[in-house]
């Protein structure tokens, strides 16, 4: 394909898989960039770098302008921040810049990275793309997902042609080490001395590039489609990483009653220190839902197939080892 194809979050674990994945497939890959000597560092070298931030509408123009697809994949994936307002200013109206110079550039795709979070996800029931949940989620960050998720559906309406990827937990080799892959870290290194109750569906990093790609070139307008693996709990994932770091430790599990005392205690105390509590209550709570979605449309429509996690965890903690991360 011919023309330029812009990527944000390019340093993040699902922007760098997309930007590697366009490079193999012999795209023109720029990137938008919040500190151009940082990301230097971080990204292959035959990406272009346009500094600027998605906060910021006028850095936002100059990246999308010349390019005919967008990978939007820039966002807070934190379960916790001091300001909550962070949230909304950067998953929401970040997205709002993103789409909004998109449409003026008249790019021919746009591809978003949400989140399985905007969907109904009944406890430990497997869920699907077909019910977006309309009540608003507990946390900051959900909120500002659901908000983002409604604000890029509603362009296609103005004529954004948007494909919506839904992955689950995202895990793999990466440059900076953050969610799945900083527990998969800390695990390593024994800095983790008990684990919390629950679990949560895991996908490796490449698959969802991969269904970014596949997605562009294959799904229709509007088209939704979650990107999961398999569903694990902390202490399966524990178990795997002991086996290729064996001075790495299994923790005991923390009862669920200690766990939701310490995370509401923890939650009053941060409303006044400024304090990151201990367990975020988003976090414990997205860990004992039992998140179970499924990845059957993306697998029947795309002909995408995920990396089981045994595969996986091996590549990622491989990676690890060579940056010296554990």
């Amino acid at each position: 394909m011919s023309g330029r194809t812009l990527v944000t979050g390019a340093t993040g674990t699902v922007g760098h898989a997309i930007v590697r994945a366009l490079l193999a497939a012999g795209r023109n890959v720029r990137a938008l960039v919040r500190d151009g000597e940082r990301a230097r560092s971080l990204v292959p070298e035959r990406v272009e770098l346009v500094a600027g931030d998605v906060t910021d509408a006028a850095s936002v123009r100059r990246a999308v302008a010349g390019c005919d697809v967008v990978y939007h994949a820039a966002g807070l994936p934190e379960q916790w921040l001091p300001d909550p307002a962070t949230f909304r200013r950067v998953n929401y109206e970040g997205t709002r810049h993103v789409l909004e110079a998109a449409l003026a550039e008249n790019v021919r795709s746009f591809l978003y990275t949400s989140t399985i979070d905007v969907f109904v996800m009944p406890p430990g029931e497997p869920f699907d793309e077909s019910r977006l949940d309309p009540a608003p989620k507990p946390t900051a960050y959900e909120r500002s997902k659901q908000e983002a998720d409604r604000l890029v559906a509603a362009a296609l309406e103005r004529g954004l042609p948007a494909r919506f990827l839904h992955p689950s937990g995202i895990y793999g080799p990466a440059p900076v080490a953050t969610g799945v892959n900083d527990f998969v870290r800390r695990l390593a290194k024994g800095a983790i001395p008990m684990l919390l109750p629950g679990g949560m569906p895991v996908v490796f990093a490449a698959d969802v590039a991969h269904g970014h790609l596949l997605a562009e070139t294959a799904a229709p307008v509007g088209a939704r489609f979650i990107l999961s693996d398999a569903y694990l709990t902390l202490q399966e994932i524990a178990r795997a990483v002991r086996q290729h770091v064996p001075a790495a430790r299994v923790p005991a599990i923390l009862p669920r009653w200690v766990a939701k005392a310490v995370s509401a205690t923890g939650e009053l105390w941060a409303k006044f220190s400024g304090m990151a509590p201990l367990i975020p209550s988003g976090q414990l709570h997205f860990l004992t839902v039992e998140a179970r979605p499924s990845a059957a449309k993306a697998q029947r429509e795309l002909g995408w197939s995920p990396t089981p996690f045994a595969d996986g965890i091996r590549v990622t903690i491989a990676d690890m080892k060579a940056q010296g991360l554990s």
